[in-house]
């Protein structure tokens, strides 16, 4: 009888090292991690362990690209809490939740704290580079009870998300590392704004440094190199429930990150395998312009003018006409002519332009952009309008305005049209400058022509005077 048990004992025992051996992704309950080992996901892509970043000795449990020699790192566990020894180990408790000790004290260094339990709890590292925590052979997202893509560290990774679950309260954002030495949070957040119509922003602390813009169906509305193409698919999603950015890669054989560095830099790497290294082909904050709200209310800046780069808006004027001189632009412009609040008002169209920032902004993405003017007129407090959704031509959707315009800038390519609320007086002003220039223009250019004309005849007297003799 002792010898059949010790043969059912040695049989289950068999079963686990080949179901470990089978599932190098996977951690179950009663397996550890420890110093030395990893767990690789299923195509080899990700690889999480024990690793100490540039010059530091402290020791930290993260996600990094296996095939990459550099360990290019996309996600920390304990990044405010390194470990000072090579003694820590990572398990799954019966709750469901991660945890990482240390070996030499048994001291909690950090834990993924699961809410609820499961009956049969596993961790598992995705292809997706997603650590998540499930029930057994449940591969249902909705039903994973941790996964590490809601706390993302300074890498975006195709599939993640930037935003906000409006029902919960928990966002998703990228925070930038101190240093390429220490993991944890530093100066810079890129973070997705929910109010009004959402935006993408980089920040240090609470000041806002970069607004990539709006969404506008195709593209943020301040990014130009950002359009459909071969490589990437982007979306945008905002309904009651959540506010969110993803990206996807059509060919996932073909790595793919993006990174706010230390420094507050945003840049996308792509994976050339044939040089097994990285190669950067995008960036954000390109030129002076992207410095958020340089110009001031009411102004444009256009980085060709440069350094006289920001102008006041047709229809208004520096605030500070003596600071505008010196090139200080932070007061901005004021309106020459107050608004009537009545039909009188009007709309100058400003053509090409990142469109100013949406905080305190209404948007209807089901609505003809027709009604879009009448809409603002019939609100004293409406600023200015523009198509929320350039596909299928424009033709539905309505972005509103309700204090100062901020942030706008010229764009090269893929700008859109943006109608500003003036008075009627400036309207008429406008108009009439329009009507002498093209009474100007046209009087210079019937001169032009007798005078040519003139210049005509006398040649061709010449030649036949000539001719005579």
């Amino acid at each position: 009888m002792a010898g059949f048990i010790m043969l059912i004992i040695s049989f289950l025992f068999s079963y686990i090292t080949i179901t470990t051996t089978l599932s190098p992704d996977t951690i179950t309950l009663g397996q550890s991690i420890n110093e030395g080992e990893t767990v690789v996901s299923a195509g080899e892509v990700y690889e999480l362990g024990f690793f100490s970043p540039g010059k530091s000795s402290g020791r930290y449990l993260g996600i990094w690209y296996k095939k990459d020699v550099e360990k290019t790192v996309v996600w920390v566990a304990n990044r405010n809490t390194p470990i000072s020894d090579s003694s820590g180990f990572l398990s799954i408790n019966a709750q469901g939740s991660l945890v990482l000790r240390m070996n030499s004290t048994n001291d909690i260094v950090w834990s993924s704290n699961a809410s609820t339990t499961l009956l049969n709890p596993v961790a598992v590292l995705l292809e997706s580079g997603n650590l998540v925590v499930k029930d057994g052979n449940d591969n249902d997202p909705d039903n994973f009870l941790w996964q590490s893509f809601d706390y993302p560290c300074n890498t975006f990774l195709p599939g993640m998300k930037i935003g906000q679950n409006l029902v919960t309260g928990m966002k998703w954002f990228l925070s930038s590392w101190k240093s390429i030495d220490d993991p944890a949070p530093g100066d810079f957040t890129f973070q997705v704004d929910p109010h009004g119509s959402p935006q993408l922003f980089v920040k240090m602390g609470h000041e806002i440094l970069y607004r990539v813009g709006s969404w506008n169906g195709l593209r943020w509305t301040g990014t130009t190199q950002l359009k459909p193409n071969p490589v990437y698919t982007y979306e945008f999603v905002s309904n009651e429930k959540e506010v969110f950015y993803t990206f996807d890669i059509r060919n996932r054989s073909v790595p793919s990150r993006m990174v706010v560095s230390p420094s507050g830099d945003v840049q996308r790497f792509t994976w050339i395998d044939r040089i097994k290294s990285w190669s950067s082909f995008t960036a954000g904050q390109l030129d002076r312009c992207e410095n958020y709200d340089l110009c001031g209310s009411y102004a444009i800046c256009n980085i060709s003018k440069y350094p006289d780069a920001c102008k006041c808006l047709k229809g208004f004027t520096p605030k500070s006409p003596g600071e505008w001189e010196i090139l200080n632009w932070t007061e901005g412009c004021v309106r020459r002519a107050s608004l009537n609040c009545n039909h009188s008002d009007g709309f100058l169209k400003r053509e090409a332009v990142k469109l100013p920032d949406t905080s305190n902004s209404w948007v209807d993405n089901n609505i003809s952009f027709a009604k879009c003017e009448k809409l603002c007129l019939n609100n004293c407090s409406c600023t200015a309008y523009a198509n929320s959704d350039v596909r299928e031509g424009g033709t539905r959707g309505c972005l509103l305005w309700f204090s100062d315009l901020l942030d706008i800038r010229e764009l090269a390519a893929n700008g859109q049209d943006l109608y500003v609320r003036i008075a009627a007086s400036e309207l008429e002003q406008l108009s009439e400058k329009k009507r002498v220039i093209i009474i100007v223009t046209c009087v210079v250019s019937a001169m032009g022509v007798l005078v040519l004309g003139w210049i005509i005849f006398i040649c061709k007297r010449k030649l036949r005077i000539q001719g005579k003799l």
